[in-house]
């Protein structure tokens, strides 16, 4: 794992420069999440002009401070940002989380380059400019201006919207779905994707790399780690349409690209494109949960018919037509439903299905080797309760002892059945409202 980045994104010591005793200024925001979000290593404010921020000792420099600096956060005006930077490197600070703007999203090409060439004098990295910094929540460090840590998990973010990044941050606590690590990536003048998928693959906290693209600055280094990544990769890029490429370009200084060059590099680096916002947190929440699968033999099983085909063409649409289950796997179901259910693929448990059903279809089929995943859809009754059915599935999976393969389940009902799927996502398996985003 490399240091420098480590020492960047797992910092154990942090200067601020550009620290504020302004409430509601970038400076003051990154020091006062610093300290609410419990970080525990140190925190240096830099300012000349105070002497104590929030409780914090301030210091006129970063040279100032007492032993050693990991990381800076730079939020200081773009035309004092190489003073800044020269004094971290004389500091011995390992990397620049750099917020400020005003580089070359706004055709300063020029001052960027000189920033990361006086950094890389010194053996540091730059992280930006023009972003909202970096979140980790195994660290307790919000160092960033977005207002929290998002709810915890084990997926990781890197993105190169910021305003994007502090939207995803709180849709992570409406969405159920936990992040250990949000990291923003905005001009991408020295680190890059290629660098932070290298660096997550051996992060862990992080089993699942979810990264918002607009542009790559190196699309060879970013095939090539990720192609090595034994993480699943979730991308969603944007900037697809003419508009949209010029709005990236003038975002963050991107050149957007051909989609169908970035389809074809997706492809290669064995990534997953997502079509659109909620598809990356789908794809997310089930890919931070549970492994991928690796056969073609989807089994789904329901208690409606309707949820069935719906799950049956969504799985088409993917590529993942469904098989009939072999004729042992359906001698072994028809126990579990009525004469009238089916037990091909949809296996059709019917509306009588209750708990008993619903527990011994799931462990049989779910430990059966023919069966290399397994989607479980209930639609909510009123002779049935959701949590008990959700509290059951989840005995019949820890009981049928696989670990290997995935599962996934939909609740399709009002609230008793969404508090259920909360439940469920709290218990590590993935729960989606609707049968077509399981698959």
């Amino acid at each position: 794992m490399d240091d420098v980045l480590t020492g960047l994104l797992r910092p154990k010591n942090i200067a601020v420069i550009g620290a504020s005793t302004t409430p509601g200024k970038i400076g003051h925001t990154v020091v006062k999440n610093l300290v609410e979000s419990g970080y525990e290593g140190g925190i240096y404010p830099i300012n000349p002009s105070a002497d104590e921020i929030l409780g914090l000792k301030v210091y006129t420099s970063v040279l100032d401070i007492p032993g050693d600096v990991d990381a800076a956060v730079v939020t200081i005006p773009a035309k004092y940002v190489l003073q800044a930077a020269k004094e971290c490197g004389e500091k011995g600070v390992k990397g620049l989380i750099v917020i400020t703007s005003g580089f070359g999203e706004v055709g300063e090409h020029q001052l960027e380059k000189d920033l990361v060439t006086l950094a890389h004098e010194y053996g540091m990295r730059v992280l930006g400019p023009n972003i909202v910094g970096t979140l980790s929540n195994s660290d307790k460090m919000n160092a960033s201006f977005a207002p929290f840590l998002p709810l915890n998990g084990s997926a990781s973010l890197v993105s190169q919207s910021g305003a994007l990044l502090i939207a995803m941050d709180a849709i992570t606590y409406t969405r159920r779905i936990g992040f250990d690590k949000l990291v923003s990536i905005g001009n991408m003048s020295d680190i890059n994707f290629g660098d932070l998928v290298a660096w997550l693959n051996e992060d862990e906290n992080t089993n699942c790399i979810t990264l918002y693209i607009e542009g790559l600055q190196d699309g060879r280094r970013f095939i090539e780690e990720s192609s090595k990544a034994t993480k699943p990769i979730v991308v969603l890029k944007s900037g697809v349409s003419a508009h949209g490429a010029a709005a990236a370009a003038s975002h963050t200084g991107s050149l957007a690209g051909s989609q169908k060059i970035y389809d074809a590099a997706f492809k290669q680096a064995g990534a997953i494109q997502a079509t659109d916002l909620g598809d990356l947190f789908d794809c997310t929440l089930a890919l931070s949960l549970q492994p991928p699968m690796t056969g073609d033999n989807l089994l789904v099983i329901t208690n409606g018919g309707g949820v069935g085909v719906l799950a049956t063409d969504a799985a088409e649409h993917a590529g993942l037509p469904l098989h009939f289950a072999p004729a042992d796997v359906q001698k072994e179901l028809k126990k579990h439903m009525p004469d009238f259910g089916s037990a091909k693929n949809p296996v059709d448990l019917t509306g009588q299905a209750g708990n008993e059903w619903y527990y011994e279809a799931t462990k049989y089929a779910f430990a059966h080797p023919w069966v290399d995943g397994l989607t479980v859809l209930y639609c909510e009754t009123s002779v049935t309760e959701p949590q008990e059915i959700a509290e059951h599935l989840l005995a019949a999976v820890k009981d049928s002892g696989v670990t290997e393969k995935p599962i996934t389940i939909s609740f399709v009902g009002g609230e008793r059945s969404d508090k259920a799927m909360a439940w469920l996502v709290s218990q590590g398996i993935p729960a989606f409202n609707a049968p077509d985003l399981s698959v």
